[in-house]
């Protein structure tokens, strides 16, 4: 099954795919492959951005000549992938992820789209392997699609290791509409998140309805 916003009908997200440059064949079995897992119960659905916002974030890391970004939960690598295309042959993703077996995956397909070399993928606890990083604006661009109970850390942290004028996403922010009527620790953990990133003056803050919620973070 595709991923989609839950704020579009089935109808209307195959209208927004179709009325967008198609994914090509590398895409198309990345998808597959990782909607098999979901459907085998291996592994969550809801993981996995749907193939616009993947197509979003590659125009996005080229539109704005990013050159060194960084990923915080990668799962099979559609989103990696995605960045990695938008960035120039010398450019660099650090990916974080405790999962080899999905990051497995992940790296046939990067082999397959020949953008491997691009790619620093590292296993371990995020949190954990982020303090390793030089606290020095190094990153242009960085996408969280984590543990929601930790972005609050993971943006304390992004803050030093951006550089200026530097573009953090945090996926989810919207919980599939939760964060009217949390049910549960990650929804609050987003609530709150999103209510302090509104005032947080290190950053300018715009929450928006792509796909469950995608917030961008300006670096002042």
């Amino acid at each position: 099954m595709t991923p989609r916003s839950f704020l579009l009908t089935p109808e209307l997200g195959d209208y927004v795919r179709a009325s967008s440059e198609p994914p090509d064949e590398v895409v198309r079995d990345l998808l597959a492959e990782t909607a098999e897992l979901g459907e085998r119960g291996e592994a969550p659905a809801t993981y996995q951005i749907p193939p616009e916002q993947g197509a979003f974030m590659q125009l996005l890391a080229r539109a704005l000549g990013v050159r060194r970004a960084i990923e915080i939960g990668t799962f099979t690598g559609f989103s990696a992938l995605c960045v990695a295309r938008g960035l120039p042959a010398d450019g660099r993703l650090v990916c974080l992820d405790r999962s080899a077996e999905w990051t497995a995956i992940a790296r046939r397909y990067w082999e397959r789209a020949g953008v491997a070399d691009r790619i620093d993928l590292r296993l371990g606890d995020a949190h954990e392997t982020l303090r390793t990083l030089p606290a020095e604006p190094t990153f242009d661009l960085a996408f969280v699609d984590a543990d929601k109970a930790g972005y609050a850390d993971y943006v304390d942290q992004l803050h030093p290791r951006m550089a200026d004028n530097g573009l953090v996403l945090l996926d989810n922010t919207l919980r599939a509409g939760k964060v009217l009527d949390p049910p549960d620790d990650d929804a609050r953990a987003i609530v709150a998140l999103n209510a302090a990133l509104a005032t947080d003056a290190r950053w300018e803050t715009v929450l928006l309805p792509v796909s469950d919620g995608l917030t961008f973070l300006r670096k002042r």
